[in-house]
């Protein structure tokens, strides 16, 4: 009897080291939309669980194509080390990416090694409204330095600075091309975060803060033509917002709560 539970067990290991070994890069997918709320996914996955590739991209409904919001496709190898509870994962994309990204950790919390990922602005028209109507154009990259990640429940939560520059940007909506250059400052801690735009150059500056807490978005900004600007800029400020003046002159009020 012990002889036949020893080997009836060794089968079921067997089975079980087969099944992880072969689960396919599909069922990754489900994972990165449950993780950003629908949002986002991954189209053309490739390969399996430990070495694979897929492209991201919005989430579409099942009949829809996945449109790719970023250029290039991503390459993961994940450890199997994660059977054990540790965590290693480098992730590749030459056409995105400044350098391979790595994250490392326990099955809890992890640290993200630094890098860079450059976001084509003409794409984010795929995330809806009001993207969709403003047509944004340009070249966005996202970087940071070492950010320390953990899971807490169902939450997740995040500790380290991030930027976001985007450069030349342009709307459809607007003559004057291009509207700007713009950095949005990011200091995560926790579950929270604490935001900051401003403006390095162009027609129009666009100024704010704000900040995200329980999964609630906060900002509070202004949207104003540089001297001279006013009248090829006014269409598209009038879509941004309402209309208001102080002491420095009429602007529009961004605000989301």
């Amino acid at each position: 009897m012990l002889r036949l539970l020893t080997w009836l067990l060794a089968a079921v290991a067997a089975v079980l080291v087969t099944v992880l070994v072969a689960l396919p890069a599909s069922w990754m997918a489900p994972l990165v939309e449950k993780q950003t709320n629908g949002r986002l996914t991954l189209g053309d996955p490739q390969g399996s669980l430990w070495e694979g590739s897929a492209f991201i991209g919005a989430a579409a409904g099942k009949t829809e194509p996945v449109t790719p919001l970023l250029p290039g496709r991503f390459s993961w190898s994940l450890s199997p080390s994660l059977l054990l509870g540790r965590v290693h994962l480098e992730l590749r994309n030459p056409a995105a990416l400044a350098q391979p990204v790595t994250l490392q950790g326990s099955l809890q919390s992890w640290q993200l090694s630094p890098s860079a990922i450059a976001l084509p602005a003409e794409r984010l028209a795929a995330l809806g409204a009001p993207l969709n109507t403003l047509q944004p154009s340009g070249q966005m990259r996202l970087s940071w330095n070492p950010l320390q990640l953990a899971r807490q429940g169902q939450k997740l939560s995040v500790t380290g600075p991030m930027k976001l520059d985007m450069d030349e940007i342009a709307s459809r909506l607007s003559p004057i091309k291009p509207l700007g250059a713009y950095t949005l400052a990011a200091d995560w801690r926790g579950e929270g975060a604490e935001l900051r735009l401003t403006t390095r150059s162009g027609p129009l500056v666009l100024t704010g803060a704000g900040g995200l807490a329980q999964g609630r978005f906060q900002f509070s900004g202004r949207a104003q033509a540089a001297p001279g600007q006013e009248e090829k800029l006014a269409n598209l400020l009038n879509l941004l917002g309402q209309r208001r003046r102080d002491d420095t002159g009429e602007y529009i009020a961004l605000e989301f709560k």
